[in-house]
């Protein structure tokens, strides 16, 4: 399994044959330039979809259409989209599991907010999200834009992934002293990779709180299109 971070909140994780984007930002991205996009979106498999934030869902339905691949997230905008996009969608809910090619992905709540900019101002469309993603004997919490909640308690216990991707930077989620917090409270990770830092400087810069807190576990600072290989 290679974990790729496409930096900001955005990830690549290669399994089984398949190639998973989470929320895939490229256009208006600071931290990656133009002749990155193609090796970041290269072989995609399927889009995931937390929630719809313009720096997570900018480019979600160009790279439907462009790659020919369905949009995995929450059944209402996969209708939605489905029906009016033309594009193929794998549309389900908290509490589901769907399997995609010997890959099981489970969707999961989180704690944030969650608008589309239109001409007429927010809409609101559906609920935040995370996934726990399990395969080649390994499950992956990608956390999604998330505080710590209460729901991490049977999330770890219910699901036991021992791989953290965990939204860190502080201002819009938990920041690194409260990621450490939330991952040896309610999870027994052997892996955490932070996410959702340095893209700007309200985000914090160094993910070393969180290592300081998580003291034997592997604590992984990614670097961009890198693969971290598990």
């Amino acid at each position: 399994m290679n974990i790729i971070w496409l930096t900001h909140g955005s990830w690549r994780i290669e399994t089984a044959g398949q190639v998973l984007l989470i929320d895939p930002w490229l256009t208006g991205n600071p931290m990656l330039d133009e002749s990155q996009h193609e090796p970041a979106t290269a072989g995609a498999t399927h889009l995931l979809l937390t929630h719809t934030h313009a720096d997570h869902v900018t480019d979600i339905l160009s790279l439907a259409r462009k790659l020919d691949i369905p949009v995995v997230g929450q059944y209402d905008l996969m209708a939605h989209w489905e029906a009016t996009e033309g594009i193929q969608t794998i549309g389900f809910n908290k509490g589901g599991t769907i399997d995609l090619e010997g890959i099981k992905v489970s969707m999961v709540p989180a704690s944030h907010s969650n608008t589309m900019t239109t001409p007429d101002g927010p809409l609101v469309v559906g609920t935040e999200i995370g996934f726990m993603i399990s395969s080649e004997g390994k499950t992956v919490y990608a956390s999604g834009d998330t505080d710590i909640m209460a729901d991490m308690a049977w999330m770890g216990d219910f699901y036991a992934p021992d791989i953290g991707i965990l939204s860190a930077g502080g201002h819009f989620t938990m920041d690194m002293k409260g990621a450490a917090y939330a991952a040896r409270t309610y999870f027994n990770f052997k892996t955490v990779i932070p996410g959702h830092y340095k893209t700007f400087p309200i985000l914090e810069q160094s993910a070393q709180a969180l290592i300081d807190g998580l003291p034997g576990v592997d604590v992984i600072e990614p670097e961009a299109l890198k693969a971290i290989t598990l």
